[in-house]
């Protein structure tokens, strides 16, 4: 049982030795532990003080992607080095690597495909408050996205089995935390919480440069995700909705055709038209995007299988080498 703990970097070559001296190197029931850093077009010297300070691996992108690249990155890297488990962390050292047992516990005990370190974000006392507002916010949102109970869904710090690191597909550029919940969900991979320590930061966020722009790409990333995974649950709502409000001018104009034998508020029927029609055409996309989203369903089991051929050739032909 092989473990790969990978943390993406961006310019951390100050940050990274004291979160690599934290590391494990032997676990139980792990035959191996090696690190792996995801270099992100890092202007510094990120890669070299990885490797001065033992890493087994790094893998450096040519320019910067932003973190969601990163962390895809290192899934596949992982993968094709032979892990059967992978921890994701930050560089930062904002997670405590005394923790990472806990994490993978529940994947040794086959009762999770995916685990996520909960920071109990409603109780931090190094968040400030409008932080953990919009932290609990944002993980109700992701809770009645996904089906799943998500208490912390900003939260990088997390294990991976292999399959679940096969079959999760990272589609946006800013983050993968809420896409890839979502994604678990609608895939029926077991999630798991786990309670885990977390430190103060030491160095303002790099991903939320403003609550604003926070917002409004953690917005985007659920409607996204939400409506790739569950399209006919989301069209349907806002076509039903849509059609529910052009009922209403509609009884108004009949209110007073019939009782008040008034030939006015044409402005109602029209307004009621074209509601209920816009509606329907809506229910209708949701149908379409339903129907789409069964091909996306058969090609992420083709490109699941594919990557399974892949690793295994390389597997081999690494085998081959060694003969």
């Amino acid at each position: 049982m092989k473990l790969v703990i990978q943390i993406p970097c961006y310019n951390e070559a100050a940050a990274l030795p004291r979160t690599l001296a934290d590391l494990p190197r032997a676990l139980p029931s792990i035959d191996a532990i090696e690190w792996l850093v995801i270099d992100d077009g890092s202007t510094d010297h990120t890669a070299e003080v990885a490797r001065a300070h033992g890493v087994d691996h790094v893998h450096r992108l040519p320019q910067h992607a932003g973190l969601a690249r990163a962390f895809a990155a290192g899934l596949d890297y992982a993968l094709r080095v032979g892990a059967d488990i992978i921890v994701n962390t930050d560089a930062d050292n904002q997670y405590d690597a005394a923790d990472i047992p806990r994490l993978i516990a529940p994947i040794l005990e086959r009762r999770a495909n995916i685990v996520v370190g909960d920071r109990g974000v409603a109780r931090l006392a190094h968040f400030s408050l409008p932080k953990r507002l919009l932290q609990r916010l944002g993980s109700g949102v992701v809770e009645r996205a996904s089906g799943l109970r998500v208490p912390d869904a900003a939260s990088g710090f997390r294990a991976l089995s292999r399959e679940a690191a096969l079959r999760i597909i990272v589609l946006s550029d800013y983050t993968y935390t809420l896409e890839t919940l979502i994604q678990a969900g609608a895939r029926n991979l077991g999630v798991v919480y786990v309670p885990v320590h977390s430190r103060p930061e030491t160095r303002a966020s790099r991903l939320m440069r403003s609550v604003p722009e926070y917002l409004a790409h953690q917005i985007v990333t659920i409607i996204r995700a939400y409506g790739m995974y569950q399209p006919m649950r989301v069209f349907m709502t806002i076509g039903g909705l849509m059609i529910l409000a052009g009922l209403v001018p509609g009884l108004r104009f009949l209110y007073y055709y019939i009782f008040e034998r008034s030939a006015g508020h044409i402005q109602s029927l029209i307004l009621s038209a074209i509601l209920i029609i816009v509606g329907f055409q809506v229910c209708l996309i949701g149908l379409l995007a339903d129907l789409v989203g069964f091909n996306r369903k058969i090609l992420e089991e083709v490109l699941y299988r594919l990557r399974q051929l892949e690793l295994e050739n390389a597997s081999r032909k690494a085998a081959d080498g060694l003969r």
